[in-house]
């Protein structure tokens, strides 16, 4: 019994280091690595922000509302009003970009409200990427933009008013667009 375990053993282990070869594909049929992207599933991932606004979803949301999913879903990583814990600060920094140890922060750094949209929309939280809802997303820019004194604690920021907003490194970035020639 024992040779039979050791010989099929042997027989895996032989199949494992076997090189592993393609079927022959055909000119026009490809590594076959999966199924076409429907039009659906494409527009589900194509959800891009522009720093004028371009792209923002419909939804809304205050500071105030944005507490409660920055406490959820934020404050593990991102410490209490942004201060920094696991990841980054969110909060200060102000006026230390021209300085020798910048701190990049929501409210020193970032040039365009919208591109703080767009990255929570996208990224966060880090172990539920794309799990906030465009209400939530919403709620928890605008609680980054008031902790940084940026916008009233009940503005609403929604697909109009976000890209209103003045965040204060933006001077310091250019846009590069075709109608924009000169930056």
């Amino acid at each position: 019994m024992l040779k039979y375990l050791i010989l099929f053993g042997m027989f895996g282990l032989a199949l494992l280091l076997l090189p592993v070869t393609q079927a022959d594909e055909g000119p026009d049929l490809g590594p076959n690595l999966g199924k076409e992207a429907t039009p659906e599933q494409i527009a589900t991932w194509d959800i891009s922000i522009a720093p004028d606004g371009e792209g923002l979803p419909n939804g809304s949301g205050t500071a105030i509302e944005g507490k409660v999913v920055y406490a959820i879903s934020c404050l593990s990583c991102h410490g209490r009003e942004g201060s920094g814990s696991l990841n980054n600060r969110l909060v200060g920094g102000h006026g230390s970009m021209s300085g020798s140890t910048p701190i990049k922060t929501v409210g020193s750094y970032w040039p365009y409200a919208t591109t703080v949209f767009d990255y929570i929309r996208r990224a966060m939280p880090y172990n539920l990427s794309g799990t906030l809802t465009n209400e939530e997303t919403y709620a928890v820019t605008a609680y980054l933009l008031f902790l940084n004194g940026i916008i009233d604690e009940d503005e609403i920021m929604d697909a109009q008013t976000l890209p209103q907003v003045q965040m204060p490194n933006r001077g310091n970035f250019v846009l590069a667009y075709p109608d924009n020639p000169d930056p």
